[in-house]
């Protein structure tokens, strides 16, 4: 039965959604259909046609009203454009993370507890009034007590309270939307929901996120790219974050940037650089470089770099996926889309029987069209995502590091091509790629394995001879087993047990057949009858009959 508390709370999001003109969302399930001429009765204002916003605008003012948590669900759907039509996922991406900051003195209270001690034993000076508020956690400058400026990053009261209710009415909600809405099986909505949990309860975890933040620093220590701030350890707890306070430029002021001559060429080219390193070199990228988490240092304009902000939200790949990823997009923009559905049918995204011929034919025809256009006109994102809405109707089944991979990809771009309309993402990237495919492919991937393994090499070489001698010894005196696990064996095996149980079944049947036979051929025997024969000559009989069927090959 579902709480009291929660069925307020979903009378309020549907209170909502027809507040916005969503009630049809509500009255489109297979569960209402039957009765929406009900509820057109009682509902007298749709009897006239209403002048509603787009529906992709109703959507995303109904997320605003219902919360931070909403919010930040919307703002993980703007990035499954494989999922949602264009139009929606176009006004998901404008939603603002903004929320109104708690008060200060409870922000105190709440940082004095993680540490034990009243704020003036850790810091010189503590600013109660926030620099900033989002839907997790908000921010506070301090000065501690050498004098260096850092800022303080402290949860929200009770939140992760408030994140399991709101998490748990979304799992109620996409088990609705699976089982009653058209929609429902296509977009998904039980997969999306698990993976959006995932990614917000880590966010509670603030030394999760320092750890993060200390990694990419180290990543990009001796680069020219991007600044990382440092964290302070000693003062950070699960529940607080303790950084290095930095200053630069917001990367949504453009006209700042521009009055200050900034180089708004190599600025977009250095965000491409950022993300290939991230991705193909480092195998660790901040997967959340929207607009409020970048900030530039122009201290010299034709030398600009990013400074970068909140790392809840990072992701990785495995070798496997690094590799097949770059060698799709290498194959991709030489337009050998025969490569691209091999890799992945070898890559195990789609499933092993998939006809490459007929993958290869539908990556051509959403491709061709988009490679018309000049390279600077091509939108790298797109292209991922007509990619992935492709394999998704091949039955690729959802990979959650190319999901991130894929909204890092569009916040890139999309700030790219906002300082520099005339980006060529390709002509940026390719060189990285080329050198990358050689580092991983060519001579040099092979003397770099080769490095890689060598410690490994060299502690199994002195045990070597003596495993050699173990194996040799147990083979001469027999003791040697060879273990073989492979799906032929297993359905080799099972086939020998059907076969055995049919054989057994067999001689029993016989038997139970020649024994009915044999009774009814009995000479001074009056046993109970049924019709011409004994009872025991129709019981044996019809089970030796039946044994005999069940041991007959059925395929």
């Amino acid at each position: 039965m579902m709480g009291f508390g929660r069925a307020l709370r979903l009378a309020h999001i549907n209170l909502v959604l027809v507040r916005h003109g969503l009630d049809d969302v509500i009255l489109a399930t297979h569960l209402l259909r039957p009765v929406r001429w009900m509820f057109y009765l009682v509902r007298p204002w749709q009897w006239f046609p209403r002048n509603l916003p787009a529906r992709g605008q109703r959507i995303r003012e109904a997320l605003e009203d219902l919360g931070p948590i909403f919010v930040k669900f919307g703002q993980l759907l703007s990035t499954r454009r494989d999922l949602l039509p264009a139009d929606i996922a176009d006004e998901l991406a404008g939603l603002q993370d903004r929320v109104p900051p708690y008060p200060g003195d409870e922000a105190r209270a709440m940082i004095e507890k993680a540490y034990g001690h009243p704020l003036e034993d850790v810091f010189d000076h503590f600013d109660e009034t926030p620099m900033a508020s989002a839907s997790i956690a908000q921010v506070h400058a301090a000065l501690l007590k050498d004098g260096r400026e850092v800022v303080v990053k402290v949860l929200r009261p009770r939140i992760e309270r408030v994140i399991r209710r709101d998490m748990d009415l979304l799992h109620t909600m996409a088990a609705l939307a699976d089982r009653f809405w058209a929609e429902g099986r296509r977009l998904r909505p039980r997969e999306v929901v698990a993976e959006y949990e995932k990614t917000i309860l880590d966010e509670l975890d603030l030394l999760r996120e320092a750890g993060s933040a200390s990694q990419l620093r180290r990543n990009f220590q001796d680069s020219e790219l991007l600044y990382i701030p440092e964290v302070h350890w000693p003062l950070t707890r699960r529940n607080v974050m303790v950084m290095e306070r930095v200053g630069g430029y917001p990367i949504s002021d453009l006209a700042v940037l521009r009055r200050a001559g900034v180089n708004l060429k190599v600025l977009a080219e250095r965000g491409v650089e950022i993300f290939f390193t991230q991705v193909f070199r480092h195998n660790f990228f901040h997967a959340d470089m929207h607009p409020g988490n970048m900030f530039i240092n122009a201290d010299d304009i034709q030398r600009p770099y990013y400074i970068s902000v909140d790392f809840g939200i990072v992701g990785t790949l495995t070798q496997e996926d690094q590799r097949y990823l770059a060698e799709n997009l290498y194959a991709f923009f030489r337009r050998d889309y025969r490569r691209v559905a091999e890799l992945h049918v070898q890559s195990g995204w789609i499933p092993p029987d998939t006809r490459v011929d007929e993958f290869e034919s539908a990556i051509r025809t959403v491709c061709e069209p988009i490679f018309e256009r000049p390279f600077k006109d091509i939108s790298f994102a797109t292209l991922l995502v007509r990619l992935f809405q492709t394999a998704r109707r091949f039955n690729m089944e959802v990979q959650p590091q190319l999901v991130l991979l894929e909204k890092t990809l569009l916040n890139i771009e999309g700030l790219g091509r906002q300082i520099y309309p005339d980006l060529d993402l390709w002509t940026t990237a390719k060189p990285f790629m080329e050198r990358w495919m050689s580092e991983q492919i060519g001579v040099r991937g092979l003397v770099r394995g080769v490095r890689t393994a060598a410690p490994e090499w060299g502690e199994m070489l002195p045990r070597l001879p003596a495993m050699t001698h173990d194996v040799l010894k147990k083979a001469q005196e027999g003791n040697l087993v060879v273990q073989w696990q492979s799906a032929e064996l297993a359905k080799l095996r099972r086939e020998m047990r059907r076969q055995h149980e049919r054989t057994v079944f067999a001689i029993i049947g016989t038997g139970l057949v020649l024994s009915a036979a044999v009774l009814l051929g009995l000479d001074g025997y009056a046993p109970p009858m049924l019709g011409p024969a004994p009872i025991g000559t129709w019981v044996l009989g019809g089970l030796g009959v039946f044994l005999l069927l069940a041991a007959w090959p059925n395929d």
